[in-house]
């Protein structure tokens, strides 16, 4: 196997990573403390960014999945969907930077219709456009990549909509989402040696693979989350599928190419708060995998609540990304193909 060596790390992507139980807490104590915007009375909520800055908004819908009265979704888009018109709607533009043109676009838009608005950002022109207008903004100050302030795109989010009353959560969750994360931390994080690190062992056996990272019902995004931090810290192909649905089509494919599901390998997000018949799902979707040759392992949450489940895994994909990125030999941090592309449509 390559040998893993931090050297590859010249940003400290690491230490963003040993980071998110601190950042959680910090993000949930500033969304309590920030100035509350007066509102009408919210009757549906758009969470307009993209990449890093938007799967704050799911992981939060996900969340609140069993309590939510209202719509939530996440718009990765220009513009808005034609229904966001009006005060009663609230249109949420996070941006890490500020500067995410499709974000700018959404924001334009929902002062167009006349929405209720609230901009998340640690600066750019989303900050200077708010403060121009007169638009409720909530600045936060984190300096590394926008996928590594997903506790801030998550957290302030969560305090928003409670004291919002669009939501009620036990602070206990919180807690305890943030004590399993510090203490997984110490096993997980890069001084722990391989044989003691499951992250490690995981990202070892993903090497030179194609990746697919399976999960059922709300765990469906923190899925979604393990296949964005493999393309973007380690440069490798990745995708996901949620249960049920994939048990109504992408089973169907596990006939050709024959050659590519032996150097295919299957992860499966498992958890305690899956659905009893996701669970069955699960059971067989892992060993339909095995049979085509696949290779298969389930990685399952950890702590009492379903804050702390979802935050787990997720923190444990982020882990075995960088270590993906290490045994490439690649520097986690840089996203240079993205940043290519925003070159080239700059030039249009």
């Amino acid at each position: 196997m390559t040998n893993l060596s931090t050297n590859y790390d010249p940003e400290n992507m690491l230490g963003y990573l040993d980071a998110l139980p601190d950042d959680l807490e910090k993000a949930w104590q500033l969304g309590k403390q920030l100035p509350l915007p007066t509102y009408p009375q919210i009757e549906r909520v758009v969470i307009a960014g993209m990449g890093g800055s938007a799967i704050g908004g799911d992981l939060l819908a996900a969340y609140l999945a069993d309590q939510l009265t209202i719509p939530v979704i996440s718009h990765r888009n220009y513009a808005l969907p034609a229904w966001s018109k009006g005060k009663n709607t609230l249109v949420i533009c996070s941006s890490h930077s500020g500067n995410t043109e499709e974000t700018l676009s959404s924001f334009n838009k929902a002062l167009q219709e006349d929405c209720s608005l609230l901009v998340l950002c640690t600066g750019g022109r989303l900050q200077a456009e708010a403060t121009a207008k007169g638009v409720p903004l909530w600045t936060f100050a984190h300096t590394g990549q926008p996928r590594t302030a997903i506790p801030y795109s998550f957290g302030l989010l969560l305090a928003l909509f409670c004291r919002l009353g669009l939501a009620k959560i036990d602070e206990t969750e919180i807690a305890d989402a943030i004590a399993v994360m510090s203490n997984a931390r110490t096993k997980l994080t890069a001084s722990t040696d391989l044989a003691e690190n499951p992250a490690k062992r995981i990202a070892g056996q993903l090497l030179n693979r194609n990746v697919l990272v399976m999960a059922a019902g709300e765990l469906e995004v923190v899925a979604r989350r393990w296949k964005t931090q493999i393309n973007e810290l380690a440069k490798a192909w990745a995708c996901f599928e949620g249960l049920p649905e994939a048990n109504h089509n992408t089973l169907a494919g596990l006939e050709f190419p024959e050659q590519l599901f032996e150097h295919t390998s299957v992860l499966f997000l498992r958890s305690k708060i899956d659905h009893p018949r996701n669970a069955l799902r699960l059971d067989a979707t892992q060993q339909a995998y095995l049979i085509a040759g696949a290779a298969v392992d389930a990685i399952w949450g950890q702590g009492n609540s379903r804050l702390a489940q979802m935050w787990s895994l997720l923190q444990f994909g982020d882990y075995v990304a960088y270590y993906l990125a290490l045994f490439y030999g690649v520097d986690p941090t840089p996203v240079e193909a993205l940043t290519r592309l925003k070159q080239t449509l700059a030039e249009e």
